[in-house]
């Protein structure tokens, strides 16, 4: 079975586990004191399998389900069988790191979702693939580069403000790791991303 499919399976199963178990959900969130003083360190993982709604947790399966494949393709060939697999675990270390240097000593302060090793796998399949389309709402189809732009400048906007529930510094180092990942794996990647970008497709 792909590993994608496998990581997808595993959080819908904990994630669906946890929204009816809150004690779970404690055991599993990002809560920074448990890790600083308790030294739970498994947390800078697992919180990646916990979501806070079917919503949320819905919009980023159907993202990786769509990108994962083309990714755990490219990480077979160049890293072996769980090459995929250690991208995204990564993706949900590195993501999450800056966040909780921030907040290691607040105790109100938690974080959950795999949005950050998500945005890690969609900016890495933007960087083989800058002029593919990705369909906002199914509908509505843009240039994967352009989309990217769009992506990250809303992204930093809404970290400076920080307001809201959403972890966006976390969709920030997630995307960043996704392309630098993939260029010490491949760095032939970065000219045919230039490549591409010189002959645009729309």
């Amino acid at each position: 079975m792909p590993i994608t499919l496998i990581i997808l399976a595993i959080t819908c199963v904990v994630s669906f586990m946890a929204f009816k178990n809150g004690r779970l959900m404690d055991d599993l969130i990002l809560w920074p004191p448990a890790i600083s003083r308790r030294r739970e360190y498994h947390r800078l993982v697992t919180y990646g399998l916990v979501h806070a709604d079917f919503n949320h947790l819905l919009f980023n399966m159907i993202t990786l389900f769509f990108f994962g494949r083309q990714m755990e393709r490219f990480y077979t060939l160049e890293m072996g069988a769980f090459g995929f697999a250690l991208f995204y675990i990564g993706a949900l270390v590195v993501s999450i790191l800056p966040t909780y240097f921030q907040n290691r000593d607040n105790p109100n302060y938690r974080s959950l979702g795999a949005s950050g090793a998500v945005s890690a796998v969609l900016f890495a399949s933007i960087l083989l693939q800058p002029w593919s389309k990705i369909y906002l709402y199914f509908a509505l189809g843009i240039p994967a580069i352009i989309y990217a732009v769009l992506y990250i400048t809303y992204s930093i906007y809404m970290d400076k403000r920080g307001q809201g529930n959403v972890n966006h510094s976390a969709h920030l180092w997630g995307a960043a790791y996704g392309v630098a990942f993939t260029l010490l794996v491949e760095p032939q990647v970065l000219s045919s991303f230039l490549g591409q970008l010189s002959h645009p497709r729309f």
